[in-house]
């Protein structure tokens, strides 16, 4: 004769009582945990917080009080455009243009080498960065150091030391922009490539394939849509930097507009602006049409 399990029903009031008890219990103690995470992370933020005021010296009304004299010296820059003479004002206005072009496309290069050649070493070293794509602790020790010493050091204090040992002039722009994408590049890369599915990657090992095969067949095609959107904001923040580079005396327009800084030579500070902010919304459109596009086509053929 089979014996039925107890439900709900055949079970005593006492019982269920009990168990409700020591459920709701369970559940005051879990809220109450919560609650003095919850206020000990807040107390910290606020500490936090607090001595990062006092020690940047950040001041509400120094901020109120510098905030129009910041403006005031934005619209110094600007020149005075007539009607009746606007065409020859904007030329008085843009009177280095073709020598400022010149810079400018020096700084899109600059930018773009500086990606490429960065780009290539943060694919090298992305692999053994990744946790769940090695197996010795000493590569991936290595591997996250090298990518971290890369993008900690400033591009300013690369190009300064580039430009004491290779001189004035882009190449060392170039070569300071590659060492800082490599580490920012390789880091994005890397947490790509821990999250992909670990079933290419078993598949191909299960066939004979060695490790840089498992890479290029089990890693690579899942992972290079994300490659190229990262690698594409690589190359939009570059060419900003690239224009900063020039104040160390690392080529490109940098350069001229240090020059018009030191010289106040205002108007011309704010024509290289213009330019520079053109260039950067014309890169930008470009690479999130790029991206869309890549992204579209991968959708496509995934479905």
């Amino acid at each position: 004769m089979s014996t039925l399990p107890p439900t709900a029903s055949h079970m005593r009031p006492s019982t269920l009582d009990e168990r409700l008890t020591s459920f709701n219990e369970r559940y005051r103690q879990q809220k109450i945990t919560h609650r003095n995470w919850t206020i000990l992370y807040g107390a910290l933020f606020l500490a936090a917080l607090a001595g990062s005021v006092f020690v940047s010296d950040f001041s509400i009304p120094k901020l109120v009080k510098g905030l129009p004299m910041a403006w005031n010296y934005i619209v110094g820059t600007m020149p005075t455009l007539t009607l009746e003479n606007f065409w020859s004002d904007l030329a008085e206005w843009y009177w280095g243009l073709r020598y400022w072009l010149r810079l400018l496309v020096e700084t899109i290069l600059m930018g773009f080498v500086g990606t490429v050649l960065g780009g290539v070493f943060a694919l090298a070293l992305c692999f053994p960065a990744a946790r769940n794509l090695v197996e010795s602790t000493g590569v991936y020790f290595a591997a996250r150091r090298i990518l971290e010493f890369c993008r900690t050091v400033p591009e300013l204090v690369f190009a300064l030391i580039f430009v004491f040992a290779f001189g004035l002039g882009p190449f060392a722009g170039v070569l300071a922009i590659a060492v800082h994408t490599a580490g920012s590049l390789g880091k994005l890369f890397a947490e790509v490539n821990e999250n992909v599915d670990p079933r290419p990657i078993e598949g191909v090992r299960a066939a004979g394939g060695n490790w840089p095969m498992i890479m290029r067949l089990g890693v690579v095609p899942q992972v290079l849509p994300n490659y190229a959107s990262y690698l594409l904001l690589r190359f939009e923040i570059n060419v900003r930097g690239a224009s900063a580079l020039g104040l160390v005396g690392a080529g490109g327009i940098g350069e001229e507009l240090y020059v018009a800084i030191r010289q106040f030579e205002y108007t011309d500070i704010s024509a290289i602006m213009l330019l520079l902010i053109l260039t950067t919304s014309v890169i930008d459109i470009t690479c999130e049409f790029i991206r869309h596009r890549l992204i579209g086509h991968s959708l496509t053929q995934s479905a």
